[in-house]
């Protein structure tokens, strides 16, 4: 038997108890939403309601099954026919049992990006058109038109340019190309995962009544995160408003204040479609906040509030009190990697923290690379989530792959990664003769290269004579460059370039991203970022080993442990992530680094967003609440004065949300020292911009 009043206040209490008609639950940041959605689904099937009579839909399989998991503890029941799922997860189920009205068989096979862009490259030949566009924008677009978000006529990137109605013409071609290429394959894409059961139900209402008989109470979680196809969706499944006989037993829970991905189709004003299509709605809101303290909260609603498109809701918190939010001002981004780097340390030793317990927030994730420097510098583990780290990026991962091979040649697997990179004539029909003779003589593939190249005269080689000239010149390499690098351990990152130019990247870049030359530019600036980070530790005081075989096991400290599970007794890793990637999680201590105009709010999304008729600035601010509302007990935020973009350092000026913060809640350093509050912040975030640009 549930104890519902002594396990809830009194807005969660309303909310679990009011489970017939349309209800609205505004859920602010860190307010129990998850709690509430649970002990709603256990307080359903107490009061008798069947099991396959509830659907709960939310954005995340792990969500999913963490509301699975909580709905059995609470009941004790194995829950068979209850359906917590996500929208796209729905859609095959619904599929599996219907799709073949539409001319589907039901083993379909669902294509993820990578197959989507092959079959978008294969209609690009059946139509005989270039690759005008990359594949990703052309999936982008072909998602947009699926979808209904655009149609043909203003479709981003096409609308307004010269030629538009001839390239319009062109890609619906190909598009069509794309759906009839699908059809033959028996093949969904993920799109299709939500449009393919709205035609189902518009196509034949017995199906759609079939599933509106059977859903009969229905929960959305993160509500202001769905599209406008998934309220369609959700929609359909409502019983009809003249039908007096059925009530729309829909429950919605989000928060407005956290809508964060308009770019990928959310649209937040479905808060405000759901009150004009569901009149009489019950509207509940959640404002207490258990996450984080008092100033902390200040601090995210002084800045939210200067949303205007919102639900008016004050967070508040029973854990008053609290740490100022702390600004640091360092000169540069490597500044701010030993400003952060330093706090994590002390922290640790004061307040007997884990490295799990701190965040490390960003706008994107090309801010990552000195963060994980200064952080693999102090010898701290971390994760990234939300992006790809910088060590495991590509362009970073052919270069280490060399160095290692050079450290040691019989590492198989780095072999393999750079026999062919950049191409240098060396195919898979050398690479099988290689690895076959390796696995005969039961030996390093090093073994087996040297074999087949130093075979006596008058053998028979398995290999073309011009294969064999390439694998003799690419062992030369490396053995030369072997002599060079462990012979002495001096000049590492001059080596490490010389490497770099030998092999000639930058034309192997240039030749692989020859329709954007920005791709190839970025990442080789990526490569001399890292030569640079090698040089940096070459001069330090502290490093008496200067060796490769030193600097590689400072890598391999983060590299090698990324993505598996903590050992007992560890102390976890930092998680370093994109601020988007880390909605819904908390930390004791949270640093948002690079709060500066142009990052936050980031030009480039207010600039695409302004196109598409969005307030991009409201959501970028929406973006820096939830940032802040992930903190528990600490945060410090921190704006450079200078930032290094490509080979160019420019100025940078703070964060406009900076000066929404209030005043009394801030403690500001430059450098180690405070700086005294500031009674008036307009007139002191004015003095900090005339002083750092």
């Amino acid at each position: 038997m549930l104890n519902l009043e002594k396990s809830l206040n009194g807005p969660q209490l309303q909310a679990v108890k009011t489970v017939d008609g349309p209800v609205l639950i505004i859920a602010g940041a860190g307010s129990g939403k998850t709690r509430v959605i649970t002990y709603r689904i256990a307080h359903m099937l107490e009061r008798g309601i069947p099991q396959h009579s509830i659907l709960a839909l939310t954005f995340t399989n792990k969500a999913a099954r963490e509301m699975e998991v909580r709905v059995k503890e609470l009941t004790g029941k194995k829950l068979q026919s209850l359906t917590i799922s996500t929208f796209h997860a729905l859609g095959v189920k619904l599929l599996r049992e219907e799709i073949e009205i539409l001319g589907y068989r039901k083993n379909f096979s669902i294509y993820d990006e990578t197959d989507r862009g092959e079959l978008i490259r294969e209609s690009l030949r059946e139509c005989r058109i270039g690759e005008g566009s990359s594949i990703y924008s052309l999936g982008q677009l072909f998602s947009n038109i699926k979808t209904g978000r655009y149609s043909w006529k203003d479709a981003p990137g096409i609308a307004g340019t010269a030629g538009a109605e001839q390239e319009a013409a062109a890609y619906e071609k190909v598009y069509r190309e794309y759906q009839h290429s699908l059809k033959v394959f028996n093949a969904l894409d993920f799109d299709d995962l939500l449009v393919l059961p709205i035609e189902l139900f518009t196509t034949y209402p017995e199906i759609l009544e079939k599933y509106r008989r059977r859903y009969r109470y229905i929960m959305v979680d993160e509500f202001q995160d769905t599209s406008r196809i998934q309220y369609r969706l959700i929609k359909l499944l409502m019983p009809d408003p003249w039908d007096k006989a059925s009530t729309a037993n829909l429950c919605v829970v989000g928060d407005d204040d956290q809508s964060i991905y308009s770019w990928r189709g959310a649209n937040y004003e479905n808060l405000l479609m759901f009150e004009r299509d569901f009149p009489g709605a019950r509207e509940i809101k959640l404002e207490q906040n258990y996450r984080s303290t008092t100033t902390i909260l200040e601090a995210a609603n002084g800045v939210i509030s200067h949303n205007t498109r919102r639900k008016e809701k004050t967070l508040w918190s029973s854990n008053s009190g609290g740490r100022p939010v702390e600004f640091f001002f360092p000169l540069d981004e490597n500044g701010e990697g030993d400003f952060i780097a330093g706090k994590i340390k002390a922290h640790m030793m004061r307040d007997g923290l884990r490295y799990d317990d701190f965040g490390i927030l960003l706008r994107t994730n090309s801010m990552s690379r000195t963060l994980e420097e200064a952080l693999l510098e102090e010898n701290i583990p971390y994760k990234v989530s939300g992006g790809q780290s910088f060590f495991q990026r590509k362009e970073i991962k052919d270069i280490l792959s060399y160095l290692r091979i050079i450290a040691n040649i019989n590492d198989d697997i780095n072999l393999l990664r750079i026999i062919n990179t950049p191409r240098r004539g060396i195919g898979k029909t050398t690479i099988l003769a290689i690895s076959e003779l390796a696995r005969t003589n039961k030996t390093f593939l090093w073994d087996a290269m040297e074999r087949l190249c130093r075979l006596p005269a008058g053998m028979d080689s398995p290999l073309p004579a011009k294969a064999r000239v390439e694998l003799e010149t690419f062992m030369n390499l490396i053995e030369t460059f072997r002599d060079r690098m462990l012979g002495d351990r001096k000049n590492l990152a001059e080596k490490t370039r010389n490497l770099t130019d030998h092999i000639n990247y930058w034309s192997y870049l240039i030749t692989e991203y020859s329709k954007n030359e920005k791709i190839a530019r970025w990442k080789f600036a990526n490569i001399e970022y890292f030569i640079r980070a090698i040089e940096n530790w070459e001069k330090k005081p502290d490093t008496l080993d200067t060796g490769l075989y030193a600097w590689l096991n400072r890598v391999s400290l983060i590299t090698s442990s990324d993505g598996q599970d903590d050992a007992p007794g560890d102390q976890g890793k930092v998680n370093l992530m994109t601020i988007h990637s880390a909605k819904g999680l908390e930390f004791p201590v949270v640093f948002i680094a690079g709060a500066e105009e142009g990052i936050i709010p980031h030009t480039r999304s207010l600039e695409e967003d302004a196109e598409e008729g969005q307030s991009p600035l409201e959501e970028e601010r929406r973006l820096f609440y939830v940032a802040i509302t992930r903190a528990r007990n600490k945060l410090y935020i921190t704006s450079c004065r200078k930032r290094r973009r490509l080979q160019d350092t420019i100025d940078c000026a703070p964060s406009p949300f900076l000066a929404e913060i209030p005043s009394h809640l801030v403690e500001v350093r430059e450098g180690d020292g405070p700086v005294e509050d500031p009674k008036d912040a307009e007139a002191f975030f004015a003095k900090i911009k005339k002083t750092f640009t």
